[in-house]
């Protein structure tokens, strides 16, 4: 392990700017149990346990993880988790709703296993900013969600390396889910959403502030009625249309 670097970033997976704000997120709150899933090598686990939290982690491949002292069980997101009812009051799934067949399976889980008023922080790529958006008028798909050809699925294979040698769904993108199919699925499982974060803001989007515009302006044609039923302010906002690569979700359960 280099020591050079915290033992959170030799160890994340995923992109620290989103643990950072998942743990800014879970620090204004009262400590408690926390389900951390897929919790990879620990990352976002260490971090959370450095908050106070008492941090249960959950993975698709448990032999990955490195944290010790923390409870880790073999967890698979199309299928029940193996937690009883109202186990916890927090659950944090961050980089995992794209890698799943079934993400409305998973949100039904974590619906079963937080407690009344719990509070769910979900990941999921940001394809709906203004670049992605572009990016599939003129290639038919987006940067986060590629056509998994054959080939395509070889290669990912041969890059992931020996130490994930059979884990590739740690790298594929199997489900293309934005805002509109998070929220829907929050809301059909009594989540009310609080928040949306984004991760890091894109750099140069004033380059695209004449589309956004444009877009925006044409958005306001619409009646007030079909703009609050198709979500269509919160699908143009600064953290939707202008926001990073990653889109985070802070939700209740009511």
């Amino acid at each position: 392990m280099d020591s050079e670097k915290p033992q959170t970033e030799t160890l994340a997976l995923g992109h620290l700017a989103i643990h950072e704000t998942v743990a800014q997120i879970l620090e204004k709150e009262t400590r408690g149990k926390v389900l951390d899933i897929p919790a990879g090598k620990g990352a976002l686990a260490l971090r959370l346990k450095a908050l106070g939290h008492e941090v249960f982690c959950s993975d698709l491949y448990p032999q990955i993880f490195k944290i010790e002292e923390t409870e880790i069980k073999p967890g698979n997101l199309d299928k029940k988790l193996p937690y009883e009812d109202k186990s916890f009051d927090y659950i944090v799934c961050v980089e995992g709703l794209e890698h799943i067949e079934n993400p409305a399976n998973a949100i039904r889980e974590f619906a079963r296993l937080l407690k009344k008023e719990g509070l769910l922080i979900v990941s999921v790529p940001n394809i709906m900013n203004i670049e992605e958006r572009l990016k599939w008028l003129f290639s038919g798909y987006t940067s986060h969600f590629k056509p998994l050809s054959r080939e395509a699925i070889d290669d990912i294979k041969n890059s992931i390396g020996e130490e994930y040698a059979g884990m590739e769904e740690v790298a594929l993108h199997v489900n293309p889910i934005g805002y509109s199919e998070v929220r829907y699925l929050l809301e059909k499982s009594d989540f009310k959403l609080e928040k949306v974060f984004l991760d890091t803001p894109k750099k140069n989007t004033w380059l695209f502030f004449p589309i956004t515009t444009l877009i925006r302006i044409v958005g306001r044609f619409n009646s007030e009625k079909k703009r609050r039923s198709r979500w269509e302010n919160e699908l143009n906002s600064d953290e939707v249309l202008l926001g990073g690569n990653t889109l985070i979700f802070k939700a209740r359960k009511i």
